[in-house]
């Protein structure tokens, strides 16, 4: 006599394709955490550029393109390099002098001063 496990106790049975499909799951879920913390960031060097370079968001977001594009640098990088400027006022010059470039040409720009060339 063989005996069978109680309703509710049964072990579930992954087949292949549904292992395959949690596992893709579990990729798309990391790749929008990811996606999610980049736009994050370039939200806020936007609002970096709309705050010292007096754009608006949309010029923002063209500025940072433009930079990104210039430089050869992938986009959130810069927006990550421009947040460690204003954190601590540290930005590459040649990349400070194409970000003061490409915001001359949305309106006259004044970028606060490097503290290390006091």
């Amino acid at each position: 006599m063989t005996t069978r496990p109680r309703p509710g106790n049964e072990e579930p049975d992954i087949t292949t394709s549904e292992s395959q499909r949690i596992f893709q799951l579990e990729e798309e879920v990391g790749q929008l955490k990811e996606a999610v913390a980049s736009h994050a960031v370039v939200d806020q060097a936007i609002g970096m550029l709309v705050a010292l370079g007096h754009v608006s968001p949309d010029q923002g977001w063209e500025v940072l393109r433009e930079v990104s594009q210039h430089a050869n640098i992938k986009l959130r990088n810069v927006a990550e390099m421009i947040l460690i400027w204003g954190r601590d006022g540290d930005l590459p010059e040649h990349l400070r002098v194409l970000l003061e470039e490409t915001l001359d040409r949305y309106g006259p720009t004044q970028l606060p001063e490097d503290p290390r060339s006091r």
